[in-house]
């Protein structure tokens, strides 16, 4: 298989350290809203990596949730591969690439848990299967078959019939609290616009970075 001719021009639009908001958080909105009136499919989703105790890493698709003054927000199953990676190892890195506007973004930060009612009130905003499927599945533990998985969720539809299952404990979100961010822009010839920013004791510092 040569992969060596697969290549494309990158030449719909430049970035420079003037051209952004001196908040990331603010720039990604703008960013954001870009993607979503591009109408991409899920504009929204993310590549998580994060690490073990032991420094492994992991990397998965997950789906921003909020946009929150303190960062980048996601939920999940607390016993899960990721969740177990963040309690040992409270750090993350995220990557957003919208390959139809060119345009990619890298987000590395801390990593805490959203507080109880924040879980629950996105939890309750989530479709019936979803909060059902929250409470059948063991998220990363192994199944023997399918057919285990369909009768959990048989059980789960069976206890909560005739009402709302309530947030499981075990279910909730986290928030990446960036300390560095970057925009990257792709050009002509590989030599892509790189804007960082980057968290000091004065607020937001901005460079730019060769390609």
């Amino acid at each position: 298989m040569d992969l060596t001719t697969l290549r494309r021009d990158y030449a719909l639009a430049t970035l420079d350290v003037a051209d952004v908001d001196p908040d990331p958080l603010v720039q990604f909105r703008l960013w954001f809203a870009e993607a979503q009136r591009a109408e991409l499919v899920e504009p929204n989703a993310m590549t998580l990596a994060t690490a073990a105790a032991d420094g492994t890493p992991s990397a998965r698709i997950v789906l921003l949730k909020e946009v929150h003054p303190r960062g980048f927000t996601f939920f999940t199953d607390y016993r899960s591969h990721k969740a177990q990676d963040l309690e040992a190892n409270p750090r993350a890195a995220l990557v957003f690439l919208w390959k139809e506007l060119e345009r990619q973004v890298r987000i590395a930060g801390t990593v805490e848990r959203t507080d109880e009612a924040e879980s629950t009130a996105y939890y309750e905003a989530r479709p019936l299967g979803s909060r059902v499927g929250a409470w059948a599945s063991v998220q990363s533990s192994v199944l023997p078959d399918r057919d285990e998985l369909d009768r959990r969720v048989a059980e789960a539809t069976a206890r909560f019939a005739g009402g709302d299952p309530p947030r499981p404990d075990h279910w909730g979100g986290y928030r990446v609290i960036p300390h560095a961010v970057e925009f990257w822009q792709g050009r002509p010839s590989r030599l892509h616009d790189r804007v960082r920013y980057e968290k000091s004791s004065e607020g937001w510092l901005r460079t730019r970075l060769s390609p």
